[in-house]
């Protein structure tokens, strides 16, 4: 959070605030909202090892949250499937990688061309079930 603000990003937590165990569902849906909803541009969200917390955010109607265990799927992530949402694994990725992967997500933009219909044709999927 801090390494965002020191880049002048706007931050929205949604939580947690404490070390105790809580239902990452909960959160991650609550974080896919604000996406969802446009009432922010991108989400990152953290759990033990980020799979939860993508499923989760998964659900919520227009949202293309991607676990990434690297800089380089960040930076495909955003090139190719538009990611509008990083998830992150803290017992997975070290805090000095975790941060290289979000400033490269952060820094990198949706390449359009070919990939335009591939993102949509996900995004029908989601429309006809």
């Amino acid at each position: 959070k801090k390494h965002l603000e020191s880049k002048e990003f706007e931050i929205i937590d949604v939580g947690t605030y404490s070390l105790d165990s809580v239902d990452y569902p909960d959160y991650g849906s609550k974080a896919a909202e604000l996406v969802a909803k446009k009432e922010v541009d991108k989400g990152i969200v953290i759990c033990t090892t980020g799979i939860g917390i993508s499923i989760a955010a998964n659900k919520v109607k227009g949202i293309r949250c991607a676990l990434c265990t690297n800089a380089y799927m960040a930076k495909m992530t955003r090139l190719h499937n538009d990611a509008n949402m990083l998830a992150l694994g803290a017992g997975i990725v070290g805090k000095n990688l975790a941060l290289e992967i979000v400033d490269t997500w952060l820094d990198t933009d949706f390449e359009g061309g070919r990939h335009i219909k591939r993102v949509e044709k996900i995004m029908d999927i989601e429309n006809t079930l």
